[in-house]
């Protein structure tokens, strides 16, 4: 049925960004927030708003009887879960289905066996995607990990089945530290996630990441190209593009084609992404993991592809079937987006809650700025330290590149250090200009490059 009100179960800049989107299609909109959003963006601009608990995330947007209980009472048709919080877990979905409403996103069922590493990489065999070498399944104890380790070879990747956001993962060389390193990964998974389940993973050196954005209606799926997302620190992305450069054109083909394979065998529903390790050296690509929900980098495939992908995940959640076909979706140029996050680099990245005392966010064609910011905006305690995303799209990368690098001078947030200046100094670096790195760059990067990464960040604060 078509969605007339959409209850927003999330905070921050996705929730504005959802909210935008539905009024843009005539829906109506109404926010969930904790005590401590109360004065948000997103609360002020929605068409109505519901308390749903105090500030602490589990007793307010974790809080699932709260979240049905505000939808219900609001008349919403339908919930949209964001990303982080409960967007990828099955239980929520299935508790706004419960109720009468639309989940805009995947099937519980889908959600479930995507968001368990362990199912989504032998479902991912099954569509005849390439996976990285690893254990066939969970791993009950440490004799079973042992042998998984011998059959794969060291270095191996602990990971958290039911793990996501790059938490849950540690490598290990040898036996010795498989022995030491299983039990407290094990105890990690069990207190971030609820599950101890673990699985093994070949570690490839000097990986890239890269990711597919599909869409899906539940039986035919497409695909809006792929994402690299290689530059992260302790594994949290803080720069992506689109596409990737380290791709020629048949491996771009082939890798989107397997993106599109697994999300039709699993009847994909909505937004999604697929998320590959590239081994450059073989060019060869393995997929390690599907994210049943929007990703915080999607504005970049939306600025490559020109779709909509929320306005599309809230189409489709509402009934409609997947109109684009894959000839429809083309290529445009290249995208970067880089994460605005409130922490100071120059101190170990130390969390810097405050008050926003000057905001200029640069304008212009190619730019983008995707925040819930505002001059006069508390940043509470409580949550994820992300303040926005800044976008630029170009002709090609190089044209990307010198746009972002004026649309970074020209933005000001002042109040609280930020990670402006870790962006700035990023875009001096050859390797990172001419495209050479890897998932461990930016650490190795940041170690060696001290002095001149506090020295930008003490310009970008001033």
């Amino acid at each position: 049925m078509p969605i007339g009100r959409l209850f927003i179960a999330n905070r921050g800049e996705i929730a504005y960004r959802i909210g935008r989107a539905a009024r843009a299609m005539g829906i109506e909109t109404v926010q969930a927030f904790s005590k401590a959003d109360a004065d948000s963006l997103p609360v002020r601009h929605a068409d109505h708003a519901r308390l749903i608990g105090p500030p602490q995330a589990a007793k307010s947007y974790l809080a699932i009887p709260a979240l049905i209980e505000a939808a219900k009472d609001a008349g919403a048709d339908a919930v949209h879960p964001g990303y982080g919080f409960l967007a990828e877990n099955a239980a929520f979905a299935e508790a706004v289905e419960e109720a009468g409403m639309i989940f805009v996103g995947p099937s519980p069922a889908t959600i479930r066996l995507m968001g368990d590493k362990a199912s989504a990489r032998a479902a991912a065999k099954a569509a005849g995607v390439p996976t990285v070498p690893g254990s066939p399944g969970r791993l009950e104890d440490l004799e079973a990990a042992r042998a998984a380790a011998e059959t794969i070879g060291y270095p191996v990747m602990i990971k958290a089945a039911a793990g996501g956001g790059g938490r849950g993962i540690r490598i290990v060389k040898d036996e010795t530290e498989l022995a030491t390193q299983f039990p407290l990964a094990h105890a990690e998974a069990k207190a971030a996630f609820g599950d101890g389940g673990l699985y093994l993973e070949a570690f490839i050196t000097n990986a890239r990441h890269v990711e597919v954005q599909i869409l899906g209606d539940g039986e035919r799926a497409i695909h809006l190209f792929e994402r690299e997302c290689s530059l992260q620190r302790r594994r949290q992305k803080v720069w992506e593009e689109a596409p990737a450069s380290c791709l020629d054109a048949p491996t771009r083909a082939a890798l989107c084609a397997s993106a599109v394979a697994l999300a039709e065998r699993v009847a994909y529903r909505g937004a999604g992404t697929l998320e590959y390790l590239y081994d450059a050296t073989r060019q060869a690509f393995y997929f390690i993991e599907m994210n049943t929900r929007i990703q915080v980098e999607h504005p970049v495939s939306e600025m490559i592809t020109g779709v909509d992908l929320v306005q599309a995940m809230i189409e489709i959640a509402g009934g409609g079937r997947l109109e684009l076909q894959q000839s429809d979706v083309k290529l445009k140029g290249h995208a970067i987006e880089v994460r605005l996050n409130a922490e100071d680099p120059a101190r170990g990245f130390l969390p810097s809650p405050g008050t926003i005392t000057r905001l200029i966010v640069p304008e212009g064609q190619g730019i983008r700025f995707d925040s819930h910011l505002f001059e006069g905006y508390t940043i509470p305690p409580f949550y994820d330290s992300l303040l926005g995303k800044l976008i630029v799209h170009g002709d090609d990368r190089a044209a990307a590149l010198r746009r972002l690098e004026a649309a970074l001078a020209g933005l000001v947030i002042e109040g609280v250090p930020t990670t402006r200046g870790l962006h700035a100094a990023l875009l001096a670096a050859p390797d990172v200009r001419g495209g050479r790195f890897d998932t461990g760059y930016l650490e190795r990067w940041l170690a060696a490059e001290p002095s001149r990464l506090a020295a930008a960040t003490e310009e970008a604060i001033q």
